[in-house]
């Protein structure tokens, strides 16, 4: 296509123009005659991403758009929308050092009734609220990162007293701004473990339809959106968390069927060995949790004074402790930002600061107070780069 050129602000060109696109939308429309003398739009697999330009340099001019725009370029055509929304379109983001990093809060408001997830950027400010999740609300669900994708994964809700306990997988698109569905669990399931590991979702044990104990688990596979039966724990296992860290599977908390109180042991799954084994060294009763650089952060509830820390590599816990003053009954929900640990305060009247720990900070300066905080009551939070 003549006059075009890529920026990293964009297009600019004679047959470009992002403000109306009809520029891009007539562009990208290549149309045949048959040998009936009918003219007829060839089907997407035709037509090339920027007419006149090889789809390999093509994309490389697309990534290079603000990213305000992306939500707006996958409305061109269905081939922009299918490069916009994949893991292909992530990857080159990346390998040109244009990935952003975001915070992904749900939060609830001061009367505890709507859950909404803002989207913050390293600064903290509030960049994006994202369309409202699909379906009716839930609680329960897992929450998990897919190549650049938010996923929430099953739960329970209650509809007129009826009770239902979901298997439905949604996912958010931050590039296009969009929730879809994808194939659902084998098991309807709440209050289980999920996590990301080495681009496959695992869920694990929680409670199932007849609020019976669970012990399967199950992965998903985004490139066949397929979910996969592995191997069962050796007990039923409800309440509990999961964490992937140095390619394998960490499930801990929660209870079981054979402990008294909560369980004390980690469950540890190998993906290259489709098999589990236990430790038995493990926190109970985890009130927040989250993965920084290759470690595990967690707070326990009856000790919100102290950060509990696993290191995968020798399969051994330390501790930090928080430099709280006054009240001991303030509880904290965690994010991760910058490669920092964000501690958001869940006090209602939202009085404390939010403590922010560095790993690498200087002895003696590893905390701070950070201007970082949610619009409401932190629920959960993830991070996402795309």
């Amino acid at each position: 296509m003549p006059g075009i050129v890529c920026t990293e602000d964009g297009f600019t060109g004679t047959n470009m123009d992002f403000s109306t696109l009809e520029g891009l939308k007539s562009a990208t429309r290549l149309k045949t005659s048959s040998c009936f003398g009918t003219e007829q739009v060839c089907t997407d697999s035709w037509v090339p991403v920027l007419p006149g330009l090889p789809d390999d340099v093509s994309k490389h001019c697309l990534v290079l758009v603000p990213r305000g725009n992306f939500p707006t370029m996958g409305g061109v055509c269905k081939k922009w929308t299918s490069f916009v929304g994949s893991k292909e379109f992530i990857t080159i983001r990346k390998l040109a050092g244009l990935q952003e990093e975001w915070l992904y809060v749900l939060t609830k408001d001061a009367e505890g009734h709507e859950a909404r997830w803002d989207v913050l950027d390293r600064s903290g400010n509030v960049r994006l609220t994202l369309p409202p999740m699909p379906g009716p609300k839930k609680t329960g669900f897992g929450i998990a990162v897919l190549n650049g994708k938010l996923l929430i994964v099953g739960g329970v809700s209650v509809v007129d007293c009826n009770r239902t306990v979901s298997a439905d997988v949604y996912q958010y698109d931050s590039c296009l701004n969009r929730w879809s569905k994808l194939a659902s669990m084998n098991t309807p399931r709440h209050d289980f473990a999920c996590a990301a590991v080495n681009g496959v979702v695992y869920v694990v044990g929680g409670y199932g339809a007849d609020a019976e104990g669970l012990s399967s688990a199950e992965a998903y596979n985004t490139d066949s959106d397929t979910w996969t039966p592995i191997e069962s724990l050796r007990r039923p296992r409800w309440g509990c968390f999961a964490c992937g860290l140095e390619g394998k599977l960490y499930v801990m908390g929660g209870r079981s069927t054979f402990s008294i109180g909560n369980s004390k042991y980690v469950s540890l799954y190998d993906p290259e060995t489709q098999s589990w084994r236990e430790l038995r060294k493990g926190c109970v009763m985890v009130t927040a949790h989250t993965v920084l650089g290759n470690k595990l952060y967690c707070i326990e509830w009856k000790n919100q004074r102290k950060l509990a820390v696993f290191d995968p590599l020798d399969e051994s816990w330390s501790s930090v402790p928080v430099p709280l003053t006054g009240s001991s009954d303030v509880r904290f929900q965690f994010g991760t930002l910058n490669g920092k640990l964000l501690l958001f305060s869940l006090k209602g009247e939202l009085c404390h600061q939010t403590l922010m720990y560095d790993p690498d900070g200087l002895a003696g300066k590893e905390w701070q107070t950070s201007e970082i905080n949610p619009s409401g009551m932190c629920l959960s939070s993830v991070t996402i780069e795309a």
